[in-house]
């Protein structure tokens, strides 16, 4: 294998129109990959710092003086060595030196060049032990936002379009009908309000929680009725972000732990969630233990600030048997080889891993392969808007490819 002779960073912009970086890595051979580092806007406490003191300015200072040089020379075929080295050159846990958006794009790009080099797609490179690249993700699909993603609408985050469709051109599909069905009941039942959409793509509207999951629900009815495709509500409450001096703080009402639970409980049961993500804070490992004993035999219960991709901390979840599903992003640890050491001990553990984008990304559709290459239950990358879009698309191709498709 080549091994590497350049490696270029410069400035560019999210889906959110923020800063960051993007990455590119040339090797002997002229292969090269170039990726772009998203960012979130719910974060959880745990997750790496993306931007040094100083934000991108800073970033792309230390990755010309300190990253590039430790690269050089490095073998593109040593994946986990090249994210070593990211480790070794930022010297904290949290890469508060570099920046995690540049180790995300360093570790990326390195793995998109190594699939250029051989001639294949980069979920072969990326393939966890096990993973054939036939099954397909569930789609988990953005129709409805709030939370930190949409002022002025609902206070859970998310309102979700799940399908579990084998083939992926059927479940978007489905996802895509409900998200246009919820577009028509809210313009329906605001008839005089400019509807707009949040970072996401879902559509914002001044609803509570319930209704909008009502919503939701009703759509995802009428959708799999019209389609024969199988698609139901999922909710991400993000519960951290509406969680202050141990209680959950709504418009309309105050909830203790058990409270919420309940509440929550009450939500699965009557309106048919089966995704249900962060419904408690992000420290609740045991109120978790306890929503997963009594749903998870029939739903996904995921944690994303529970565990933000962390190793050490889904452990802890195993330990507790605090859910049966994990979100798993890569710019909340920083590297694929970080990545793929959560994903590895959920897989062994038979927990359900969902791939996820991040509120501010980019129109690239690496994520996709990331998916299938660790064989995830399911794919979360909203449905409109070119950097979610791109995301679907390229599932669209693998999918042709693999199913035999491609004429």
């Amino acid at each position: 294998m080549s091994a590497i002779t350049s490696a270029r960073i410069a400035p560019i912009f999210d889906g959110r129109g923020q800063p960051t970086v993007e990455v590119e890595i040339v090797a002997a051979g002229g292969a090269r990959g170039r990726v772009g580092a998203p960012s979130g806007a719910s974060t959880g406490r745990t997750e790496v710092r993306a931007l040094p003191e100083g934000g991108v300015a800073a970033a792309i200072r230390e990755f010309r003086s300190r990253v590039a040089p430790a690269l050089v020379g490095v073998d593109l075929a040593d994946r986990a060595g090249i994210d070593a080295r990211l480790h070794e050159v930022d010297g904290t846990p949290e890469f508060s030196r570099i920046g995690g958006n540049t180790a995300t794009a360093t570790s990326v790009a390195s793995a998109l060049a190594l699939a250029a080099e051989g001639g294949r797609p980069l979920w072969e490179v990326l393939r966890r032990p096990g993973v054939d690249g036939k099954a397909f993700p569930a789609i988990v699909g953005n129709c409805l936002n709030g939370g930190r993603h949409a002022i002025g609408g609902p206070e859970f985050q998310e309102f979700h379009a799940i399908s579990d469709a084998p083939r992926p051109d059927d479940a978007i599909r489905a996802a895509l009908r409900v998200h246009a069905l919820v577009g028509e009941e809210l313009r329906r039942r605001f008839p005089k309000l400019a509807l707009g959409r949040g970072d996401e793509g879902g559509w914002v509207a001044p609803l509570g929680n319930v209704d909008a999951l009502e919503v939701l629900r009703d759509a995802c009815d009428r959708a799999r009725d019209e389609l024969k495709i199988p698609v139901r509500p999922g909710l991400d409450l993000a519960a951290s972000e509406f969680y202050r001096d141990g209680r959950y703080r709504y418009r309309d009402q105050t909830l203790d732990e058990d409270g919420q639970i309940g509440f929550v409980t009450g939500l699965v049961e009557r309106y048919g969630v089966v995704y249900l993500e962060d419904p408690l804070d992000e420290g609740a490992y045991g109120g978790f233990a306890r929503l997963t004993g009594a749903l998870g035999a029939r739903i996904q219960v995921v944690g994303d600030d529970l565990y933000t991709s962390h190793r050490a901390r889904l452990q802890r979840g195993i330990d507790e048997k605090a859910t049966n599903a994990i979100l798993i992003k890569v710019n909340q640890v920083g590297t694929l080889t970080d990545t793929f050491a959560t994903v590895d001990l959920a897989r062994r553990h038979g927990l359900a891993t969902v791939t996820s984008h991040r509120s501010g990304d980019l129109p690239e559709g690496w994520l996709a392969h990331v998916a299938v290459g660790t064989g995830a239950w399911g794919l979360k990358c909203g449905l409109l808007g070119g950097e979610r879009v791109a995301k679907l698309n390229e599932l669209l191709r693998l999918g042709r490819a693999a199913l035999g498709d491609d004429g």
